[in-house]
């Protein structure tokens, strides 16, 4: 019989279920408060019940887990200073999408060598979140893989699908089904009607392929996400979070039958991926959420421990510590100074009412 099948196939290597990990890595009782209450506090943001700010910041991607953790530590303590009036929420992102090709992360690659061992990848990326979730920090993530979930979806409080995906019917799906909060970016091109239209798929119910914790495939049935939100990141036409594009998409929203939640990501388009400019657009949206019916609910940094970025290196051999391998981020210092500027800011009596009184 001529062969058919499995003709580009180099290797099949069992993996271990995502019930095996999790009884290896098992979730504490404080991992679970954490995440529940974070998932809690951020569903009440997103529909206007919560006027803090929602602050997902951190770096570009995860590649050193210990300074991961060393970020982690130091914003935990602006999470906790600052939680009358900023939600933070530490960016742990462990998968890139690419464009072309690049490295892919750290569960798809953590040796950063090409030997993709997705099996110490998980690991590594588990205990990471209980470890950050035990210090009463939540995690927040991009979705792309779609079977990754089943491993660590109960230790992510917040998790976004990205500007590559959110035109994929699968992500769409997958986010109908997880248990999070979702945010959607507008596309590379900067169409914001993609995203929108992610949403009202997203917030619907859905069946489709999937597998459960023991590694079986199944049909999946969803109730649909209700507590998505768009995210506006800029594009190849240029930057998208003044008031006039901001104001566009929440029109956009209400005719789609959504209430309009935006949250700005002060880098990628809106930055030119240039890491100075972040600071500049969290003031612009500063300035924006002084109005009470502002549909602007959160924002995003891509920060580190050092400012800049290096290329990833195999075996993270020769890399400076605490500086990103993939897109420029600003530098612990900044950080903390524009979460200050951020709270302070937040200041409710220096909140406008719409008719003109403060």
């Amino acid at each position: 019989m001529i062969r058919t099948n499995n003709l580009r196939i180099v290797s099949e290597t069992p993996l271990i279920s995502p019930a095996e990990l999790a009884r290896e890595i098992p979730m504490t009782d404080e991992s679970a408060r954490v995440v529940f209450e974070a998932r809690r506090q951020i569903t009440n943001i997103i529909h206007g019940q919560d006027r803090r700010l929602l602050a997902i910041v951190g770096p570009c991607s995860i590649h050193d887990p210990e300074a991961a953790l060393d970020y982690g530590r130091r914003l935990a303590e602006l999470a906790k200073k600052y939680a009358d009036r900023l939600c933070i929420v530490m960016r742990v992102y462990f998968e890139k999408p690419r464009t072309a090709l690049g490295w892919r992360g750290l569960i798809v690659d953590p040796n950063m060598d090409d030997s993709y061992d997705i099996a110490r990848g998980l690991r590594l990326a588990r205990r990471l979140l209980v470890q950050l979730n035990d210090m009463g920090l939540p995690a927040g993530s991009e979705m792309l893989d779609p079977i990754i979930p089943q491993y660590i979806a109960e230790l992510i409080s917040w998790a976004s699908i990205g500007a590559r995906t959110t035109e994929s019917q699968t992500h769409r799906e997958m986010a109908s089904g997880l248990s999070m909060p979702i945010g959607f970016k507008n596309a590379t091109d900067g169409d914001v009607q993609i995203a929108i239209n992610a949403i009202v798929a997203a917030s619907s119910p859905h069946s489709f392929v999937g597998i459960d914790k023991e590694g079986t495939t199944i049909v999946m049935r969803t109730t649909g996400n209700p507590d998505c939100h768009l995210i506006l990141r800029g594009g190849k036409g240029g930057a998208n979070f003044d008031r006039l594009h901001v104001a566009e998409a929440a029109e956009r929203m209400k005719k789609a039958g959504l209430r309009p939640s935006i949250v700005i990501d002060c880098s990628h388009g809106n930055s030119e991926k240039k890491p100075e400019r972040q600071a500049l657009v969290l003031r612009d949206l500063l300035v924006q959420r002084r109005e009470a019916d502002s549909p602007v609910v959160g924002f995003m940094l891509e920060s580190n421990l050092e400012p800049g970025c290096q290329s990833p290196a195999p075996g993270g051999e020769g890399l400076r510590y605490g500086v990103s391998v993939t897109d420029p981020c600003i530098g612990w210092d900044e950080t903390a100074a524009l979460l200050e500027e951020a709270w302070l800011a937040s200041d409710p009596t220096l909140t406008w009412r719409s008719e003109g009184r403060r």
